[in-house]
């Protein structure tokens, strides 16, 4: 018996701010996205580095340019856990202004 529709399960993921949006029209695949986010946010990598490991320059900059323009959005969110040595929260502490 089919629990969860097929339908359901390869659904591109999506805010679903708008008709039609998918999360690829606007961040780059998941697997890029998870490695600029590891290198910068839990190994602290500059800009630079982690262009140097073979990531396009312009999807770097964007990421990190989303990265830092929503910070202020994570000192609005309730206490999450923490399931890696760099949380959100009291384990990264940027200034605000």
């Amino acid at each position: 018996q089919e629990v969860i529709p097929e339908a359901i399960l390869t659904k591109p993921p999506s805010a679903e701010l708008r008709p039609d949006q998918k999360d690829s029209d606007s961040l780059p695949d998941y697997g890029t996205l998870d490695t600029i986010l590891e290198y910068y946010l839990e190994e602290q990598r500059s800009r630079e580095q982690i262009i140097s490991s073979g990531i396009d320059e312009q999807i770097v900059d964007r990421t990190l340019r989303l990265v830092d323009l929503n910070e202020h959005k994570r000192f609005q969110a309730p206490p999450g856990l923490k399931v890696s040595a760099k949380a959100f929260g009291t384990g990264r502490r940027w200034p605000l202004a």
